[in-house]
């Protein structure tokens, strides 16, 4: 069946999307809303983003004028009774729906199809509200409909195979990059997606971590286009709160469980953008301007402590990273390793690095120069004594980080900071190694050191307010951005980001999804960078295990638990690129 004439029901922001990417592509639409006041803000939508597309040069206006021409909008039902396809888009309440469904199902033609945009709700529970169940199908457009490819299509238990045929064909004619799979709650994206946002709510409500802070991490840690309760306020915390409530009445882990705070501002009606107010407050209801955010570079500071000199404890690629961000900043470096050559070698990879970034006018040749000539590599902890700070970048074990800093307590002057950039370790158990553990911090890096932005800033319940300061004031004249946090696993980025990923190898484990088939969806539905099997295959699997098992320690929650097929790769060596096994193979 070839589909020419298209229904869509609902001219939210999402409706309104499918309908101008569907008229985009030459279908003609038949637009409906309830009532005229919304049917005009749905025109109205319309219109301000093809005019956008026109300014942008994306469209011509000969092309916005015939796009908008194939688009009938109507309040009347009656309307759809010539159409090959319905698409509903409104808002996520099952008895709306199945209403709306039942509808549809008298007035449209015997042949057409009936598709539900919902993002969580059932679509076997939509069809049957149909004489027409094995018609009925979900085609979940993603947010803004004109802009992302992907789509996931929707089977039921009853839906036939034609049916999907149609829906995946006609996804793929609108320029559209389809998945399809099976009925459940939150479907690929959205049931990783909101596990991750929902843990951000819940970070955010103990007071863990300030908005700004947790939006940053993720932004600059791990290049999300937005932070978790930005994206929020965007989606609309009562959508967000519909489709958490709809996950969790499903499949009953906790970690789907909506956040308390998430219906308060809900029943307040602080919806987010929509409304003007949620997680941030806005200009104006609808607006993309936050009036209330705070600017963390510019938080004035209180007392703090000199910093001239520093050593970096390691030689592998993050303390040789460390050490090149502190030289550039003019800070004389004392890189320490465990033998000469291996300083030498760390020393060296500094110079190898900033030859690159002069090969790439990031560094001038003079600036190499100086900053080369501010680092030293030795085999001495005892070289230490006139530091103001050091890192320590070692290995990632406690016992092997507690001897080290028992070490430097001894070696190093009264008033110096010692720092570790470890990942998932408690700051604690190595503060109270020393006898100096109001001068212990967390400054947690990000891989690669000399470009990536993020520095987690990490208090203990024994560090002291001017080493806190002193440790943000140093992230930001080194070029850094920094988040403050409290001492817990994880932190702010690996608290959030593992279990996503940990969710993840569940789904596929459950054999819902293929590996390839939830990268593509959280890469093109949610504009991730990399997809979780891809991330996980580039960390390290071993250190994936690892983390994800600190986390499970730590807080217990049963949902934290590593995978079996986690567990089961590790153990048989398969640890991503790295040995040329992950969850992809890598060796030819």
């Amino acid at each position: 069946m070839a589909i020419s004439r298209v229904g869509v029901i609902g001219l939210g922001t999402m409706g309104a999307g499918i309908a101008e990417v569907i008229a985009r592509n030459g279908h003609g639409v038949v637009a409906i809303e309830s009532s005229t006041a919304a049917l005009e803000h749905g025109r109205e939508m319309m219109e301000n983003s093809t005019a956008r597309a026109v300014k942008r040069g994306k469209l011509t206006e000969a092309d916005r004028a015939a796009l908008l021409g194939r688009v009938t909008f109507t309040t009347d039902y009656p309307a759809l009774s010539d159409v090959d396809l319905v698409i509903e888009a409104v808002s996520e309440s099952l008895e709306l729906k199945k209403a709306i469904f039942a509808q549809v199902d008298s007035i449209a033609p015997p042949h057409a199809i009936l598709a539900s945009n919902t993002s969580s709700l059932s679509v076997t529970d939509i069809a049957v509200a149909t004489q027409r169940p094995a018609q009925v199908v979900g085609i979940h457009f993603f947010n803004p409909a004109p802009v992302l490819s992907f789509v996931e299509i929707v089977k039921t238990v009853v839906t036939s195979q034609e049916v999907v045929d149609e829906a995946v064909g006609f996804a793929r004619s609108l320029g559209k990059e389809p998945v399809v799979i099976g009925d459940r709650a939150g479907f690929i994206a959205n049931a990783l997606l909101f596990g991750y946002l929902n843990h951000a709510v819940s970070m955010y409500e103990s007071k863990y971590a300030t908005r700004e802070d947790i939006d940053d991490a993720m932004k600059l840690g791990c290049g999300y286009p937005m932070g978790p309760l930005m994206l929020l306020d965007l989606i609309g915390l009562d959508t967000a709160y519909e489709i958490l409530d709809t996950m969790y009445k499903q499949g009953r882990d906790r970690l789907h469980a909506p956040a308390p705070i998430l219906k308060q501002l809900v029943t307040a009606g602080l919806r987010g953008r929509k409304s003007g107010r949620g997680f941030y407050t806005y200009e104006a209801p609808g607006s993309p301007v936050v009036v209330d955010a705070v600017d963390t570079e510019t938080v004035e500071l209180g007392e703090t402590r000199a910093i001239a000199s520093a050593g970096v404890v390691g030689s592998g690629t993050m303390a040789s990273g460390i050490a090149e961000v502190l030289a550039k900043a003019g800070i004389d470096v004392v890189l320490v390793a465990r033998s000469a050559d291996k300083a030498n070698q760390a020393v060296t990879r500094i110079q190898e690095s900033m030859d690159k970034a002069v090969a790439k006018g990031k560094l001038t040749e003079e600036e190499r120069d100086a900053a080369l000539l501010r680092v030293r590599g030795t085999a001495s902890l005892r070289e230490l004594s006139y530091a103001d700070l050091v890192v320590e970048a070692v290995v990632e074990d406690l016992e092997v980080k507690r001897a080290l800093f028992v070490e430097l307590d001894r070696t190093c002057k009264e008033g110096a900071i010692l720092a570790t950039t470890t990942s998932s370790l408690p700051v604690i158990d190595l503060a109270v190694a020393t006898g100096r553990p109001a001068d212990v911090v967390g400054l947690h890096f990000f891989n690669p050191a000399a470009v990536m932005k993020l520095v987690e800033v990490v208090r203990t319940v024994a560090t002291s307010q001017e080493v806190v300061n002193t440790a943000i004031a140093l992230c930001r004249n080194v070029g850094k951005h920094p988040v403050t946090c409290g001492d817990r696993a994880g932190f702010i980025v690996n608290a959030l980001l593992f279990p996503y990923l940990n969710d993840s190898v569940r789904m596929l484990e459950a054999n819902y999804a293929s590996a390839d088939d939830i990268d593509l969806a959280m890469k093109k539905g949610c504009g991730y960078p990399m997809g979780p099997f891809e991330l996980l295959d580039v960390v390290g699997l071993d250190v994936s295990h690892s983390i994800q098992r600190t986390l499970y320690l730590e807080f217990r929650e049963p949902g934290f638990a590593p995978a079996p097929r986690l567990e089961h790769l590790v153990t048989a060596g398969y640890l991503g690129r790295k040995t040329g096994h992950g969850f992809r193979d890598y060796s030819s």
